[in-house]
Order: structure tokens, then sequence, then C-alpha cells
């Protein structure tokens, strides 16, 4: 039995290809907004990293009506380091817009994720976006959706997908690209009559799937999902099925559906709706709510495994405590537990240290991203750098591996190519486009991919661009060189001069500005060979009573390169760490002492 008039629809795409920015023509164009509300560009990016990043880290719900029918939009990561957040909010559709950029066609993020909606049998619109761009192509972009779709086995009907043409930033969509119409409701219409209303149980058993967590202030911890059989009232006790076969009896205490982009509360709810309910706080991703006399589990919600890890510790460094609010193991841990309740793709383990804590995630950026925002929170802590998770097949070790997909000048493409193998990855595709640019495909192991994104930007001087896509696990592919170049690392506290800095021109580059302060152990750049350099950076000019001719000239210092987060934790050795505080990011060796150091070092090589 389906219900005729709700539809629950995903929105997916590659990031930058105009996904939220569609929403918002949408939420708009149903009269969800007030004649003169204030309208915020990217409504649905709330988070302010989101809004930095111009990408999508968490999935989010809003819903807008059409004629009768309610319309539930999920708005979907693109990246697939989030893709633990897909997984979930395929859980909760009947259907997915696919939206393509005119001109660049369905990149490698936009195939991970039509592979899980795919997988899940669910009909797709193809939604083809920016076709005001000069370099629009939407006949070849269509052909290369339709290749994409046979080479992931997509069954008849999935192929026989429809096809609306939009330009999101004015709200306009058409059934054919030269149409006059000004508005979205011809992808309305396609969506109310290519998506199915959501299939309900018969009503005798309630099962509510919790997909997603959020937390409210005035009701605590919101569970997130679908109602797929039955009904739900507020005040009303249920029984809780969790993990195993845990079943305990809740109390929903409020109960919300989704209206424009506010939760609206209400007294009962229906199959097929996208809800909201509070009154529970140890309620987690995958329970299914039920009858008490008659509880029915949903299956658990299961998304691909964490492929690398980083151990946090706590902020051992001379700073530590200066700027942080939260600096204890017991508080970092709590936080990391936090997050695992919400975010089904990071797992968290104890170590042999009382201090650090080992986190697994999908990929560096989601680990980027998690550090960041616990920056923000005001916690002050350390990372390690990232190390990829193997397992052990048929006796042999395997780690994962992944393609990259890179888009270059010609005059790059034999450096890249080197480099790549370098790092023992190997190339399965080369395609000259004619004007001046080449695509590669290459295979390459995760562990392979650490560090490499810096180098990348570097080596094409900012003009290539690479994506990345999980492609399961292969033997232990051996040893595999990382950075090339080692560190310049102060050897005493105090704070950088421009005399010193001066001293360190042809030794290396400097990622620290002169007057900042330093202690024993922190890494102040990077040498320009390989070996690190343990250096006086807080030297300063001695005066005599003899002035030289030249001794009045102006010195003009070379500026110092800055790392951004993503950099620094790309940039680090096995022996090293990236300080995190609200204030600063240093970089440091894990033992500060050099002549510790020097001993350890002798070990590794004896």
């Amino acid at each position: 039995m389906r219900k005729d008039n709700i539809r629950n629809i995903a929105i997916i795409a590659h990031v930058d290809h105009g996904k939220t920015t569609l929403v918002d023509a949408m939420l708009q164009q149903s009269g969800v907004y007030h004649e003169h509300q204030h309208i915020e560009e990217r409504v649905m990016d709330s988070m302010d990293l989101e809004k930095e990043r111009g990408i999508t880290i968490t999935a989010k719900n809003t819903a807008v009506r059409y004629k009768d029918i309610k319309i539930n939009i999920v708005d979907t990561p693109g990246h697939a380091d989030f893709g633990g957040e897909v997984e979930r909010s395929l859980n909760m559709v009947d259907g997915a817009l696919l939206l393509v950029d005119a001109s660049e066609g369905p990149l490698p993020q936009t195939r991970f994720v039509v592979q899980k909606a795919l997988e899940k049998k669910l009909p797709i619109i193809l939604v083809i976006n920016k076709i005001d761009r000069p370099d629009a192509r939407p006949d070849e972009v269509i052909d290369e959706v339709y290749d994409l779709f046979i080479e992931l086995d997509a069954n008849e009907e999935q192929i026989e997908f429809s096809i609306i043409y939009t330009n999101a930033k004015i709200g306009a969509a058409h059934n054919k690209i030269d149409d006059s119409s000004t508005n979205l409701i011809p992808l309305f219409d396609q969506i109310v009559s290519s998506i199915p209303g959501p299939e309900v149980g018969d009503g005798s058993v309630t099962q509510f799937l919790v997909t997603n967590l959020d937390y409210d202030n005035y009701v605590g911890r919101l569970a997130i999902g679908r109602m797929m059989s039955g009904e739900l009232e507020s005040n009303r006790s249920y029984a809780l099925c969790g993990e195993g076969d845990s079943v305990s009896t809740i109390k929903i205490s409020v109960l919300y559906t989704y209206s424009g982009l506010e939760k609206t509360q209400v007294e009962k709810v229906e199959a097929g709706d996208i809800i909201a309910i509070a009154g529970e706080e140890n309620v987690q991703i995958g329970d299914t709510v039920s009858n008490v006399d008659n509880p029915v589990p949903l299956e658990r919600i299961k998304v691909d495994e964490p492929t690398i890890s980083m151990i946090f510790y706590v902020n051992s460094g001379p700073f530590a405590g200066r700027e942080g609010k939260f600096l204890t193991s017991r508080q970092i841990r709590e936080r990391l537990d936090r997050e695992k309740l919400r975010n089904v793709s990071i797992q968290i383990k104890d170590t042999d240290r009382a201090d650090a804590f080992e986190v697994a995630g999908r990929g560096e950026l989601q680990m980027a991203v998690l550090i960041e925002t616990m920056r923000r929170e005001g916690y002050e802590f350390m990372v390690s750098k990232p190390t990829v998770i193997t397992k052990e097949e048929n006796g042999r070790v395997t780690e994962p591996v992944e393609r990259i997909f890179i888009d270059v000048p010609e005059e790059f493409v034999g450096v890249i190519t080197e480099n790549v193998a370098k790092r023992k990855g190997r190339m399965v595709n080369l395609h000259n486009n004619g004007n001046g640019r080449v695509d590669m495909e290459f295979v390459i192991t995760s562990r392979g991919l650490i560090g490499f994104r810096s180098q990348f930007l570097i080596d094409t001087k900012g003009s290539g661009v690479m994506n990345t896509l999980f492609d399961g696990y292969e033997p232990w592919y051996g040893p595999i060189p990382q950075r090339l170049t080692g560190a310049l690392v102060s050897d005493r506290a105090g704070k950088i001069t421009t005399y010193a800095s001066l001293a360190m021109v042809d030794r290396g580059e400097l990622f620290v500005e002169v007057t900042t302060p330093v202690y024993a152990g922190m890494i102040i750049g990077e040498r320009n060979r390989s070996g690190d350099l343990t250096v006086n950076i807080t030297k300063e000019k001695k005066l005599t009573n003899m002035r030289s001719s030249t001794s009045e000239a102006t010195v003009v210092l070379r500026p110092s390169r800055p790392l951004s987060l993503d950099q620094a934790i790309e940039f680090i050795a096995e022996d090293e760490l990236v300080e995190i505080t609200p204030e600063s990011m240093r970089l440091r060796k894990m033992e500060l002492d050099a002549g510790k150091r020097a001993i350890l070092e002798k070990r590794a090589k004896d």
C-alpha cells in the first residue's frame, strides 16, 4: 500500500554542482518564506564549516508542499568521506534527484552516491543544472550519465530515467532545454509523477527507523527517521529495539514533522512521513521504535567500514592549557563518544595509553571536519598522522585502495604520472580532450594518497583537479615513500626573530611568522632536503660598537607559508603531531627533546 499525498526524495550530486542552491529555489517557490522575509543563500548548509568550505557535510531534512502533496527533501553530502550520511539518508526516501553540472558531467563523487541509490532500487530523475554556462554540453552529459548507469548495473526501469533541465540560480526548470518555463513547476510535476509515494505496512505494527540524531535545547535528544508502518502518538509508551536483541520501554514526549525549514509539533504521525521524536536520551542510529506488546525491529542500518584512523592525544606541549577550555582525556573522550552517536561511520577505540584515543573514519576530509569542529567548540588536543586500516583475507594482509580521477593541463601529465608511480599507483585510463587538458585515472592505495593532495597542487601550479573514490581492498603494496623533505625544528623556546629567519632562506620555507612564540621540538618549517634540521630560530643580532655601511639597509624577508588544517595533517610524518587549540595550530615532534630524538632515530636504523 502506498500513500499518494507524500513524496520522500533525496538530492544527490557531486560537490559544487548546485544541489543546495536548487533546494533554496524549491523552498522559495513553494511558499515557505514570507513575502518580506530575508532569504539566506544556501540555507540548508547551516554549519559554519559548510558555508566556508562550500560543501554539505551533514544530511538535513526539509519539506515543501506542492498542490496537496507534501514533498520531504533530504539534502545529502556530495563527498565520499561523508558516505555514512548518504547511506543513512537513502534509507528514508523512495526516489532521488541526480543533479549533474551541464558542463562537468557526472564526476567521481556522483558515481559513489548513485551506486548507493541504485543498490536500493530507487527511481532517479536526472537534473541537468547550470544550463546557462557558456561551456554547457547537456547532450554529451546525458550520454555520460547513461554510460554510468550501465556501468553500475542499473536495471531497465532505472535506466529509463526522466530528464529535467534547470538553472538553480534563477529557479527555472525545463522539460526541454529551450522551452519558456520560468519556474520550478516542471520539476515538481516530474517528482510527483516519477517518484512513487511511500510504501507502508498494513498499520497493525508500528515501526519507526531512527536514521539520524539531533539535539534541541528544550526537549533534548531528537531521533529523526521515517515512519515505516503504523502510527505514533505523543505521551504514549513504545518499545525501543536496540542493537542485538535488547528491548526497552520508552515514552515519547514530543512528536515533530517537517514543514519548510521548521519542525512542527503534532500529536500523531502516520506511516510514510519523515518525523522526529523526543523523550529518549539513549536512542541510537539504527534503533526501531515499535509496539510495546509486539515489538518488531527493522533491519539495522549498515554503512561501509572506516578506511583510515588517527590517534587523538591530550595536549602535552609546553603551551598546553593556555587557549582551550576542554583539555582533559575525560572531556575529549566524552566529545568523541557524542560524535560517534551522531555519525555511524566514526569508530572510537581505546589505546594502551590513558591520554590517547584511536578515531577511525572514511577519509582525511571527514577527520579534518571533526577536528575543526572540536577546535571551534573550545577543545585542545593533538592528532597523529592518518594511517590506513588493514584487513586480513585468506592469510594475506590487504589495504584499502582508491581510484583517483585527475584533470590537468597537458604539460603536467609527466610529473603527475611519475609522482603517482612513486606512490605505487598504476594508470588505468588516459584521455586527451583535445582542448589542452588531459583526463587520467589511477588506482592507488589509500596510504599512497596521504599527503599527495598538497603535492599535487604544487606540481600542477593549482591548475589540476583531483577526485577520489574508494575502490575496495587489495594485497599490501609494500613500503611507500611519503614526504621526501625534512622539517625545520626549533631547538629552544622563545619568539621567532627576523635575523634568524633570514638564515633560513636557503635552508627551507617557514610555516610561522616573525614574533610567533615557539618551543623546543616545535616544527617551524619545511626543509628543502631530506632529514630534519634543528635550528635556533630565536637568535638575535648582537650589537657592536662598529657600524657597517649596509647596517641600515632594509631587509626583505620572504613571507611564511602558513598551513591549513588539511595541509598540516597531510604534511606531518609518523613521528610528528599537529597541536590543535581554539586559537592556534602548531606542528611538533612527538619527542620534544632533540637528544632523545637522536637516540630513537639511531635505534630505528639499527
